[in-house]
């Protein structure tokens, strides 16, 4: 909206007429956004389609996370993507998302990116304590079900819940139950009530809040120049967010385009795809039906004569690994972009296989 892109929603109900010049934007359920630059050359032309996904490999907080074993609070996960379990342990994490709460409201959760607040973790076994779980495969060192996170250790004290006890019954009429049912809870898992009573501190939500959450644990890390010639970037999610970047930068530079550019910012990509804001679904259907209609172009049409390219990562050749590499056939570090005519494995299964005339 600040370089003047509009809702398409907003212009259809409105009536405003969609020409050459229009910029516009659409949201499926806050996760996956569509920009289009409208050029001079009508939609049944075809257009010029680049598409990145946002999403990155994650450890997705479940429904019922919390719980207190051994005088340790800890949070139960559920690995989003494809990842390497033990590159997740000992690594400083952050948690973000959403809570939904039950009376209505949305709160934003961020903890452990500003410098000032605490960081979570996955534990790991001291190296000289570690032998048999160095015997076992990469794939078994750490299971999926062992990245649970690591949120606290304190356990509430009888005057914080009394301090807790005060304010709650400030806050409610029925002040006897509400007394009496977290106290014996405390009793129990003193760890884990701290925990909830400095998240209800900080952010007002409670333990049931977790069932209609999406919260997430991502590596707490800025990004920084890597090599001291400054010639690379490494930081999470790096991989993905570079190709959305280049993407979103490139629509927003757009002057006078001759046809229609179109940027797309794509959820679940991580996860196949699926999902309602992934590329399988009809969301970026529905919005390309909505522009075609502004100008009674049928969509088949305008998608037969456009040009698409999913803007992701390939592999760069790397001298420590060479044996998974075709040096003569793979791209390499500070050459520009890399072009991949087609993806797949097991003799292109999955592929999308460019023409030589795309090419």
């Amino acid at each position: 909206e600040d370089a003047a892109y509009d809702s398409l929603a907003d212009c259809i109900a409105a009536g405003t007429p969609v020409g050459p010049g229009s910029k516009l934007w659409a949201c499926a359920q806050g996760k996956a956004v569509v920009l289009v630059h409208v050029g001079a050359a009508p939609l049944s032309e075809g257009l010029n389609i680049l598409g990145a996904h946002i999403d990155s490999p994650r450890l997705d907080i479940k429904q019922n996370p919390l719980y207190e074993t051994s005088d340790f609070a800890l949070l139960d996960t559920h690995y989003y993507g494809g990842i390497k379990n033990y590159q997740w342990t000992a690594l400083p994490l952050a948690l973000h998302g959403v809570v939904a709460r039950t009376d209505g409201t949305v709160v934003e959760v961020n903890i452990g990116e500003d410098p000032a607040d605490p960081v979570f973790c996955v534990t790991d076994l001291l190296p000289h304590l570690g032998a048999q779980q160095l015997d076992k495969k990469g794939s078994k060192v750490v299971e999926g079900e062992d990245l649970d996170v690591l949120v606290g250790n304190r356990p509430l004290t009888v005057e914080d819940a009394e301090a807790e006890e005060t304010a709650e019954a400030a806050e409610t009429a029925d002040t006897d139950e509400a007394a009496d049912a977290p106290a014996d809870k405390d009793a129990k898992d003193p760890v884990k009530a701290m925990v909830l009573a400095l998240l209800a501190d900080k952010y007002g939500i409670t333990e049931e809040d977790f069932l209609s959450a999406e919260l997430m644990a991502v590596p707490a890390m800025e990004v920084r120049d890597i090599g001291l010639d400054r010639s690379m970037i490494g930081g999470y999610g790096h991989d993905d967010r570079s190709c959305a970047f280049a993407e979103l930068k490139a629509i927003l530079e757009l002057k006078t385009p001759p046809r229609t550019a179109v940027c797309i910012l794509a959820d679940k990509e991580e996860t196949g795809s699926d999902g309602v804001t992934g590329m399988l679904s009809q969301a970026f259907d529905f919005f390309m039906e909505d522009l075609c209609a502004s100008q009674n172009v049928p969509l088949r049409r305008c998608y037969e004569k456009s040009f698409c390219l999913s803007a992701d990562v390939c592999n760069g050749y790397d001298p420590l690994y060479p044996e998974v590499s075709e040096l003569a056939n793979n791209a390499k570090l500070n050459y520009g972009v890399g072009i991949c005519k087609y993806t797949g494995s097991r003799g292109k299964s999955g592929t999308s296989d460019a023409s030589a005339e795309v090419v």
